[in-house]
């Protein structure tokens, strides 16, 4: 087993590289709806400073909750530890001191990553009209690094540890993709937009790239029942809850230790067998299903403080 110290690098590598990539989703979802729904809906942005629990850092740093603000905050803001461009840095300096277990060329890719996204930035790519385009090459440069390391870092401990901290990550995010689509289905301005909720759901499995995948399992019609139970519980899509469960579970079960770490799941294995409480969600959603995702995202909590404390040499980070 390789020392505790390298492993929680692996981990934080993988969970910010997913991060930089969820952040540049969420983003580009907000700036998608402002496009596609009716001038009479006003978006709060501060639902995306909300959502990350970074209320506290966001105010001590600006005084007004508009898009300029929370979109520098939550891609560009260096006093922020969860922005984009704060987990790049993340991952840049885990991959600088674990680079004789991380492929040789992850390492660059990530150091263009980097280079690429401070400048775009310093040349106004936070603005909306360029933004939707700089977040889809970042969002195509994640993925690619992921890929290569898929392909090329071998399938060992180093590896499961690698799928923990990544699909752990992921299925924090899709809860958040979730929870963002459900508060806007709930502000006032909604009631009266009969056409809102298609449009919002269809963003949010956009943002996931889950569009396609939810017109072949489930309908070409999107609906408010069914985007969130496949985002919840279906096994066969890779971001997922559900799926991103299964696939932390077999790589825990490959690791030295498992038993503590396996029990930390009963939380979530209950949560994940309510499907059939979801069949009445319709589209406006109510409080009972942002109470479910809180929990989830709790447990979630509990799952990452159970890795801490099983293999790594900090209790937390």
């Amino acid at each position: 087993m390789m020392l505790s110290r390298v492993a929680e690098r692996i981990y934080w590598s993988a969970r910010y590289l997913q991060r930089v990539e969820s952040s540049a989703r969420i983003v580009n979802t907000y700036t998608s709806l402002l496009m596609d729904l009716s001038k009479e809906v006003d978006i709060s942005w501060f639902n995306l400073v909300m959502l990350n629990n970074a209320e506290e850092e966001y105010v001590s740093r600006y005084k007004v909750r508009d898009e300029r603000n929370v979109v520098k905050f939550t891609l560009a803001d260096d006093t922020n530890p969860s922005s984009m461009l704060m987990s790049l840095a993340q991952v840049r300096e885990n991959f600088r001191t674990t680079r004789d277990v991380v492929p040789e060329d992850a390492w660059e890719m990530i150091n263009e990553l980097s280079s690429f996204a401070q400048e775009s930035i310093k040349n106004g790519a936070l603005n909306r009209a360029k933004r939707e385009e700089f977040l889809s090459q970042v969002i195509n440069q994640c993925q690619m690094i992921q890929g290569y390391i898929a392909s090329a870092m071998p399938h060992d401990a180093v590896w499961d540890i690698w799928v923990i901290g990544r699909s752990l990550e992921r299925a924090d995010m899709t809860t958040r993709l979730l929870e963002a689509g459900a508060g806007i289905l709930l502000g006032d301005d909604i009631a009266n937009q009969v056409q809102a909720p298609p449009i919002i759901w269809g963003n949010v499995l956009r943002s996931s790239s889950a569009h396609h995948a939810f017109r072949r399992a489930v309908s070409p019609r999107v609906t408010g029942n069914e985007v969130p139970k496949f985002l919840l519980f279906n096994d066969q899509f890779p971001r997922s809850v559900t799926y991103c469960l299964i696939e932390i579970k077999a790589a825990v079960k490959k690791l030295p230790k498992q038993r503590k770490v396996l029990e930390s799941f009963k939380g979530l294995d209950q949560l994940i067998m309510v499907t059939p409480l979801f069949n009445h969600v319709d589209d406006q959603l109510d409080a009972q299903f942002l109470a479910y995702i809180n929990k989830l995202q709790l447990q979630l909590a509990k799952l990452h403080q159970s890795f801490s404390e099983t293999w790594f040499s900090l209790a937390g980070r």
